[in-house]
């Protein structure tokens, strides 16, 4: 990547993008966050500018920065990857740690967060958006839509199929083959055995709604 990057969110998620661009030796330009109290400060040596919508450091993606969203809440992401879209005209850029393991037969889409430790098997597909966090794993033929969340640690199992805006907690396994609707939530530590309908919220080994 020779352009540098202005980092979208400056709360933890930020910080692990900061880390994973500084081991890739990409040049961070700053964070935007809508966070008042942060704007002036530093993380790092690498300042908060300013808010969101911020167009003296908006207006500079596309030409002289690329873009990445660092922010948890799935709809505050979906947004500011839409103002990406619609006003700027790019695609959010990956960050990719050095650690992870990406299969060469793996499909990765934009946008996305992939922390230390992430393994992504032979042909599992990680659509736009999704944030895989630490040592998360997708099985071979798994695939996930846009926008779905993986906790630290977990399993997703071969050929299992997870729908947009899942968010799936930490230490979770879902078993090969299952299909999880979208905007599901499955709850820490849960291990998933059967298939999971859209918007459903379960928990528990064997997972169970609530």
């Amino acid at each position: 990547m020779e352009n540098p990057v202005i980092i979208f969110g400056a709360k933890a998620l930020g910080k692990t993008a900061l880390d994973i661009f500084n081991r890739n030796e990409v040049l961070v330009y700053g964070f935007l966050d809508d966070d008042e109290n942060i704007h002036g400060t530093e993380i790092g040596d690498i300042s908060v500018v300013g808010a969101t919508d911020n167009e003296g450091f908006t207006k500079l993606i596309g030409h002289k920065c690329e873009a990445f969203v660092a922010v948890e809440d799935r709809t505050e992401r979906k947004s500011l990857v839409d103002f990406l879209h619609e006003v700027r005209n790019v695609q959010p850029v990956n960050a990719v740690h050095p650690s992870a393991t990406i299969s060469e037969e793996a499909h990765v889409g934009h946008g996305n967060l992939i922390a230390a430790g992430v393994i992504l098997q032979p042909f599992s597909k990680v659509n736009n958006h999704c944030l895989l966090h630490a040592g998360a794993i997708i099985d071979t033929e798994a695939e996930l839509a846009d926008f779905v969340q993986v906790g630290a640690g977990s399993v997703v199992g071969a050929g299992a199929k997870v729908g947009e805006s899942t968010f799936i907690g930490a230490g979770v396994t879902i078993v090969g083959g299952v299909e999880i609707g979208k905007n599901a939530r499955i709850g820490a530590g849960s291990v998933v055995i059967e298939s999971i309908p859209a918007g459903a919220t379960v928990f528990g080994n064997p997972a169970k709604k609530m």
